[in-house]
């Protein structure tokens, strides 16, 4: 069994996924928009949704990652609901990793050495992702 987060964005996921895309060196993401699903009658497209995100998926260091937008009239919870943890033996990416990913974000723990790790820092996004990075 593989357990992965699924990430929800207002409305800027397509933006958010190609910016993972870069950080991480990843291969082109899997994305669908609703405009692309399947015509449902309990579900009206509407122009203010058919280019948001329905789903997209990449693969980061062999981790599926999932992410979507929320359709406008669906609760948004911004953040505070997921953190995701990158573990590397590699302190020069987990610098590279941290740098990228603050860029417009906050830094809640400077990326420091500690008693469990060799460098570990703590940060949000600037799409409010909270992430921790930590090298072994």
């Amino acid at each position: 069994m593989k357990i992965g987060p699924y990430i929800n964005f207002p409305g800027n996921c397509l933006e958010a996924v190609m910016f993972y895309k870069e950080v991480f060196k990843t291969d082109e993401p899997e994305i669908m928009t609703f405009g692309e699903m399947p015509a449902d009658p309990s579900f009206p497209m509407t122009d203010n949704i058919k280019d948001l995100v329905a789903n997209a998926q990449m693969d980061i260091k062999g981790n599926m990652i999932m992410f979507s937008d929320v359709p406008p009239g669906m609760p948004f919870i911004k953040g505070n609901n997921i953190t995701l943890i990158v573990t590397l033996d590699d302190v020069e990416e987990i610098k590279r990793l941290f740098g990228l990913l603050s860029k417009g974000g906050t830094v809640e723990m400077l990326l420091q050495e500690t008693f469990w790790s060799k460098a570990y820092g703590s940060l949000t996004d600037k799409f409010g992702i909270g992430w921790q990075m930590s090298a072994e």
